[in-house]
């Protein structure tokens, strides 16, 4: 009977520990954020402290001044409006630059540009800066705040689609599913002697060396994206077309990532990984193990006390 206590209080007592071991468990875990992906209003935050912190935009306007009067020299052939297509224009800096070389290549033609932008604050800051633009007065725009995907289903839907002479990708195609359809697509759209520009991360940028160690890591609403030019040619030689790559080199001071509670630091973070809050949500041992491999000479170089991550762009043009 003695024994039987004894065992009784024993087993109570080990229920009570494993009870409160439970208890315990589930609080930490209740506490701990998990890792997610950034909505569209916590990209654009992100976003803006890659761009203060990168030469990103600085690289493209590079290529649009020294490359893009003898590509967008020969569109039209004489036509007295030119059709071009933005697909994921974001705040149309980058857009309304070439339109502009658009306009001196092709003095007194019109120009129809039509807008994908599915991002609402995006697309204000683009129509904000059209505004702050009078040089403008031969452009039409035509806004279509939905995903390329949409346009697409609309676009097949009518079965009346319209052909563009000129039609630019520019750093989106991280965002899109299905992205040899969505390319073939696009280039569907192109009438004759039409061009299509990508522009896309370079296969030899530390982005490429960091999502091929990484990416398994990140949220499960990320996987997919993680694309080079690399891939973009492997897809366009299957589709047997013509095209020319321009790479220009790019830089992203991430030295502020290593600064322990620095906002920007968290929000470059952030935009890095695709998740929010990565330096708050994600693992110790993650967030040092990718603080260690941003330092490799893979992915970035010091200069003058800082670190800078390679953000090389390719820049591919793809004829009709």
């Amino acid at each position: 009977m003695r024994v039987m206590f004894r065992l009784h209080i024993i087993l109570a007592a080990v229920l009570k520990l494993l009870t409160c071991t439970i208890c315990v468990f589930f609080q930490e875990l209740y506490m701990i954020p998990t890792m997610r992906s950034l909505t569209a209003e916590e990209y654009v935050q992100a976003f803006k402290s890659f761009l203060d912190h990168s030469t990103e935009h600085q690289c493209m306007e590079q290529f649009i001044n020294k490359e893009m009067p003898q590509i967008l020299a020969s569109l039209g052939n004489g036509k007295s409006t030119i059709n071009v297509l933005g697909v994921g224009s974001g705040t149309g800096e980058q857009d309304l630059k070439m339109i502009r070389i658009m306009q001196a290549q092709h003095p007194g033609v019109l120009i129809n540009n039509e807008v994908i932008e599915p991002n609402p604050q995006h697309a204000a800051s683009y129509k904000a800066l059209i505004n702050k633009s009078p040089d403008l007065q031969n452009v039409s725009f035509i806004w279509h705040q939905i995903t390329s995907t949409e346009y697409e289903q609309q676009v097949k839907e009518k079965n009346a689609p319209k052909k563009f002479d000129f039609i630019h990708m520019i750093q989106m195609l991280y965002r899109v599913d299905d992205i040899t359809n969505t390319i073939k697509f696009f280039h569907s759209c192109l009438d004759q002697n039409g061009k299509l520009l990508i522009i896309i991360l370079s296969g030899s940028s530390g982005w490429a060396s960091i999502w091929k160690k990484y990416r398994h890591c990140l949220p499960l609403t990320d996987s997919g994206h993680y694309i080079t030019s690399d891939d973009i040619k492997d897809i366009l030689e299957g589709m047997g077309v013509e095209y020319q790559v321009y790479d220009f080199p790019s830089g992203w001071d991430i030295t502020k990532c290593f600064i322990e509670g620095d906002m920007t630091g968290g929000h470059m973070m952030d935009f890095l990984t695709g998740t929010k809050n990565f330096m708050g949500t994600a693992p110790l041992d993650l967030k040092k193990r990718l603080q260690e491999a941003l330092c490799q000479p893979e992915c970035s170089h010091k200069k003058d006390g800082s670190i800078i991550f390679s953000n090389d762009l390719s820049m591919i043009v793809v004829k009709s």
